[in-house]
């Protein structure tokens, strides 16, 4: 997925604005979204690199910030005529370090932590709510400014945050460390970030995944039988398995060797955006085909619409962010745990219609936490509450 985008998961076709990422080069072009899955599919980068390398020839030198942590290897060979920022010039600068409001943009996921603290992966960086305050640490650490895109709490209480285009973050409660590429990550675009059953960091990225152990990170692309690189979920399973979501389809790691998963009728899934298994070790996938169940012998379809997340909160229910393309919009809904053991019902909507519906994840109070295209949600069974300053 491009990082701009905030139409494409849903597969709304609209003429827009879309930022190209190729590492720390943005590149801005107008088109519509089918052009843009074209050369999504066929992970055209370098073109668009090359078209930017072309449109900034001749410009001035621009210095990057004396970061040696940010600034890029020098090479012995040919250089181009210019420096390229070590920012996003998309991101959405906010002065304030503290605030009794949240994030006012796309805010992409959350995560309740250990502690209780509510932390948000938005396009303003990274947002922590303990409650009272929004903290927003890419402000009060300094940290480089691109958007934030995922979240993962580790086993020893570690926070993971992914980011398009400065690569992974981790928080140990003190300090920020950053990852990148120089540090053998396989690109860093970083959709999504899970731990497997051993400890490791798994990252989903658009060339590929990455597997951290700590010490290095191993990576798989083509080369090792991912035959799609755009990695847009990944979880590992009960089993140790390692499931990812691509455009191509989802994809079933065991170890050794990628396998594709197919659906129900032997054809692999489209545009997969979420992958989860539920405390009954049945997989729920969410994709352009809409959301479907495998319980390890039978497929079970629960929509045909485009299904970008899903989650499974503690009483079992299954909350969606689900796609109406003829209406451009997209609404949360739960798929109650009474239907999925008894056929009683079936989705409930719980939210007018958005643009986009990111992220959903419950607190320990079992309140509803989801992003949208513009803010951070809170539905506590009853109200909605979107810490805006009205």
């Amino acid at each position: 997925m491009f990082p701009g985008d905030a139409d494409f998961e849903s597969g709304v076709v609209l003429p827009l604005q879309v930022e190209i990422y190729y590492d720390h080069a943005v590149v801005e072009i107008n088109f519509d979204l089918q052009f843009l899955k074209f050369f999504q599919m066929k992970n055209y980068c370098l073109y668009f690199l090359l078209i930017f390398l072309a449109a900034c020839n001749g410009q001035n030198k621009t210095d990057l910030p004396k970061n040696s942590a940010s600034e890029p290897k020098k090479n012995a060979g040919w250089q181009p005529e210019f420096k390229i920022q070590d920012n996003d010039p998309y991101f959405i600068e906010t002065k304030e370090i503290t605030s009794q409001f949240g994030p006012s943009n796309i805010t992409r996921s959350i995560l309740q932590d250990k502690n209780g603290n509510i932390w948000f992966a938005s396009w303003e960086g990274i947002i922590r709510y303990d409650g009272k305050t929004f903290t927003n640490f890419t402000n009060k650490a300094g940290l480089r400014r691109y958007h934030v895109f995922s979240i993962l709490e580790d086993r020893a209480g570690n926070l993971w945050f992914g980011t398009i285009g400065a690569g992974a973050y981790r928080f140990d409660g003190n300090t920020f460390t950053n990852f990148t590429t120089k540090n053998g990550l396989v690109n860093d675009l970083i959709d999504c970030i899970s731990e497997d059953k051993n400890g490791n960091i798994w990252f989903g990225t658009e060339s590929g995944a990455s597997c951290f152990d700590g010490q290095i990170f191993r990576n798989f692309t083509k080369k090792e039988g991912l035959t799609d690189e755009g990695v847009h979920s990944i979880v590992a399973d009960k089993t140790g398995k390692i499931w990812l979501g691509t455009w191509d389809g989802a994809f079933i790691y065991d170890g050794n060797t990628f396998s594709i998963f197919k659906n129900k009728a032997g054809e692999p899934f489209r545009n997969v955006r979420s992958i989860i298994e539920d405390k009954n070790g049945n997989i729920w996938i969410g994709s352009q085909d809409g959301l479907c169940r495998f319980d390890g012998k039978v497929f079970t379809n629960f929509s045909t619409d485009f299904v970008g997340f899903v989650f499974e909160d503690k009483k079992g229910n299954i909350w969606i962010s689900r796609g109406d393309s003829k209406r451009n919009m997209m609404v949360l809904q739960c798929l109650d745990v009474d239907f999925l053991t008894s056929g009683k019902s079936k989705f409930t909507q719980n939210k007018a219609e958005s643009r986009q519906v990111f992220g959903i994840t419950e607190d320990k109070n079992g309140n509803i936490w989801f992003g949208t295209e513009n803010c951070a949600n809170r539905f506590d069974g009853k109200t909605f509450t979107d810490f805006l300053e009205k």
